[in-house]
């Protein structure tokens, strides 16, 4: 105890600091940032002073103003040994404790605290009781020192070689791990001798903590082996986890819940079960614990029963169907035709189709229309150049990185088991050494079937039934037979003039505007001038390219609006679109075409819709060989020796020498060289091609043919008829030949296509040529052998008299 006369001589008034999350002891250099109002004005006033400046932790680190009694008495009397202002108004300062004090009147003026301290020296006489304390401090310390992996042996063993019992404990226990409470109890210590044998207490707890961790690591190291360092890691969090009385329990079991909550089917989650098991007995950083765990979380990332409402409404149906497109009606029947059967059945199968036609008819988008008619969800996988059977199955287990198939990954992606589910260009797949993804996807496609999908990853039957698949082709012929027996094949032929039109008016000017910034203010299009467009600058069966074209009539129009300013209207009329689109690409070569001799028109189909295609033919002096150019097929160059082979059996009734082929050489081209052709559907137009350079006789240009042809001159139907007739009427064309056998195929012909177009059914070639040629043949036209090759000799200037 100190006498009141020493207690007042020691009694001293200084700037008080309150300082958070530590503790500063006598002897200790500590840097730390002051940033509160409060403490800055501490600081200042110390500074301006002596430098000396009272530090006291306050109990609560989260309270940014703390009162009198919210701050400890006993403190740290601290020497400022340096001061830096930082520029966000902070100061950096770095203190020096001097030596403990206890504050005996806290009171705030001028906006922080002044403390009234006393003195507490701690320095005691030297004696044996103390000696043996500081040896043991000292052994302890260097023991907990080599086994902290943050502290630095060499710079803490310099630190605690200090002759004196205090500076040592203080040293010791600035640097000590241990919470700012029980360093505040070593700093409130004033007797030396007990705070020495507190400060070896805490070093033996210290000590014992780090030889449980030292134990641990021993023991990891004992079990592991030559075992990679992810294991090394895993075991260590194991034994960590044994120590402390945990364990991951806590996934294992959501993931429990999440099985039994799933809505798997019982062989499923019996499957789920046992993975689950195994991978409770796998280490978790192990490769094999990685693929069941994401086994797993694919088992529960797809849907197994959840569902999306489904909209059987057909007269909201059937608004969506003609907001979204304009024209098919047949598919729209369809479309509503499943929605009546889902009304009557309570759990129909799910069903298959598969919209055929060329590119830019609206197939994808039609399936994402019926997505949103029927309020299902919307997946699509594209199948363009997929030659891979596990892109559809997916890859087992086995394999790295192995993921399931584009089946389950879409379904997971819809999260239902019932969306429209779109398989885009199924046309296109193909196949090599790996398997036939076209095969594969016969499973999916079956309504027999696909209740039960096996994926290769999930190993597990999955339900696919309740799917509404849908795919798109441009041609089937590349689709393999047994596949095309498994979907409902719905075609979309390329649009009529005023379907395409009509589809511009309503939703590709708008869409256009809207891309690039107009209003309709700014742009307007007539009729004539999108028929304009249509006829002179595309080609095509749907309507992509006239897309295009509209999209730069309204840039060139954006451009204009930000040069001329907004209020700028203008509109597309024919006679202004060339200076939006340029010259014209395609010529309307039928109007104004003449009558000529061996120049015949064709019909074709492509992928891209259909098509019209001349065909030439010359006669020449020669020795009777047939020789065909344009790059033309097998079975196309097939057509025109049959054709060639009627025509000789056939001499007589076109007036013809039984031996004129021996004097003269045929040449049949068809133009656009580079582009390959091929089918039979051109027989009947080479045929009469050839028939007119032998006759003489001129072939109506306002008449299109296709059909083909047999040795006996019959004519056999062909397929496309509708893609066919509609690029007659696109071309100008007033008549089309057609087999007999294919009127029934008008049915699917618009109205507005039959109403323009004459088309005649023929049966055999003669009345072929009856209808194609300008004027009937005479039996008599070439008597003799001598005349027939003098009129090839002179065949180009008969021609030149026939355009006189």
């Amino acid at each position: 105890m100190f006498s009141r006369e020493k207690e007042k001589n020691e009694l001293k008034r200084v700037p008080m600091m309150p300082v958070r999350d530590m503790v500063i002891f006598p002897q200790m250099m500590q840097p730390f940032i002051v940033g509160r109002e409060a403490s800055v004005r501490a600081l200042e006033e110390a500074l301006a002073g002596d430098k000396k400046i009272f530090l006291a932790t306050q109990h609560d680190a989260s309270i940014d103003d703390p009162k009198p009694d919210e701050i400890y008495a006993v403190g740290t009397l601290a020497n400022i040994v340096q001061s830096v202002k930082l520029p966000e108004g902070n100061i950096r300062v770095l203190v020096e404790g001097v030596e403990r004090a206890k504050a005996v009147q806290i009171v705030s003026e001028e906006g922080f605290y002044h403390a009234t301290l006393q003195l507490v020296p701690t320095r005691s006489e030297p004696s044996p009781q103390i000696e043996q304390a500081v040896r043991r401090v000292n052994g302890l310390f260097e023991q907990y020192v080599k086994l902290s992996q943050s502290l630095n042996y060499d710079t803490m063993i310099a630190a605690a070689r200090v002759d004196d019992p205090a500076k040592l404990s203080d040293t010791i226990a600035a640097n000590l791990q241990i919470p700012v409470e029980e360093k505040q109890e070593l700093l409130e210590n004033f007797d030396l001798l007990d705070r020495l044998n507190r400060v070896a207490e805490i070093l033996e707890s210290e000590l014992e903590k780090l030889n449980v961790d030292r134990n641990i690591n021993s023991r990891v190291k004992r079990q592991m082996e030559r075992a990679q360092k992810e294991y090394y890691l895993n075991e260590k969090l194991k034994a960590i986890h044994k120590e402390l009385g945990r364990g991951e329990k806590n996934e294992l079991d959501d993931l429990k819940k999440k099985i039994e909550a799933s809505g798997m089917p019982k062989d499923v989650r019996e499957k789920a079960m046992q993975e689950l098991k195994r991978l409770e007995m796998m280490p978790p950083m192990s490769a094999e614990s990685t693929v069941s765990r994401s086994y797993l979380d694919w088992l529960l990332a797809v849907p197994w029963k959840k569902k999306s409402k489904e909209i059987r409404d057909i007269a909201l149906a059937e608004k969506i169907l003609e907001e979204d497109h304009y024209g098919l009606e047949k598919i729209k029947e369809r479309i509503l035709e499943y929605l009546a059967v889902r009304q009557l059945v309570k759990n129909p199968r799910g069903s298959i189709l598969c919209f055929v036609g060329p590119p830019g008819v609206g197939k994808t988008s039609l399936a994402m229309s019926i997505g949103r008619a029927t309020g299902r969800k919307f997946v699509r996988v594209s199948l363009g150049g997929v030659r891979d059977e596990a892109e559809i199955r997916g890859h087992r287990r086995t394999y790295i990185g192995a993921l399931p198939g584009q089946i389950i990954q879409m379904m997971k992606k819809a999260g239902t088991i019932n969306p429209v589910f779109v398989l885009d260009e199924v046309d296109k797949m193909s196949m090599d050494f790996r398997g036939d993804p076209s095969a594969a996807l016969m499973e999916v496609l079956d309504p027999e079937l696909n209740h039960a999908f096996t994926d290769h990853y999930l190993d597990a039957e999955y339900d696919l039934s309740q799917v509404m698949f849908i795919c798109t082709a441009n041609v089937l012929h590349t689709i393999p037979q047994p596949l095309q027996d498994r979907m409902e094949t719905i075609r979309l032929p390329g649009y009529t003039e005023t379907e395409k039109r009509e589809i511009a008016k309503r939703f590709l000017v708008k869409k256009a505007r809207e891309a690039t910034g107009l209003t309709e203010h700014n742009l307007t299009f007539t009729d004539e001038a999108i028929t304009y467009i249509i006829r002179h600058y595309t080609q095509e069966a749907g309507v992509r390219n006239l897309e295009r074209e509209i999209s730069n009539v309204c840039r060139k129009m954006s451009r204009r609006v930000v040069k001329e300013g907004k209020e700028i209207k203008i509109e597309i009329t024919p006679a202004n679109v060339n200076d939006f689109l340029g010259v014209i690409k395609f010529r309307e070569l039928w109007s104004a075409k003449k009558n000529e001799i061996g120049l015949t028109t064709g019909l074709a189909w492509t992928e891209v819709g259909g098509q019209v295609l001349t065909t030439e033919v010359t006669l020449m002096e020669g020795k009777g060989r047939l020789t065909l150019t344009g790059k033309l097929g097998d079975v196309m160059q097939e057509s025109a020796q049959a054709a060639m082979s009627y025509l000789r059996s056939r001499s007589a009734t076109l007036g013809l020498p039984r031996d004129f082929y021996r004097h003269i050489d045929i040449h049949v081209h068809v133009p656009e060289g580079a582009i390959p052709k091929d089918g039979p559907s051109a027989g009947i137009t080479i045929c009469t091609g050839i028939a007119s350079a032998l006759t003489r006789i001129p072939v109506r240009c306002d008449l299109a043919m296709t059909g083909e042809i047999t040795l006996r001159g019959k004519v056999l139907p062909i397929g496309g008829v509708k893609e066919k007739l509609l690029a007659a009427h696109r071309v100008g064309i007033r008549t089309v030949l057609l087999s007999k056998d294919n009127e029934k195929d008008l049915a699917e012909i618009p109205p507005e296509i039959l109403s323009s177009l004459s088309v005649q059914f023929v049966e055999t070639m003669d009345e072929v040529l009856a209808l194609a040629l300008e004027r009937p043949i005479q039996a008599s036209a070439l008597p003799d052998v001598p005349e027939v090759a003098t009129k090839f000799k002179t065949e180009a200037e008969q021609d030149q008299e026939l355009t006189n």
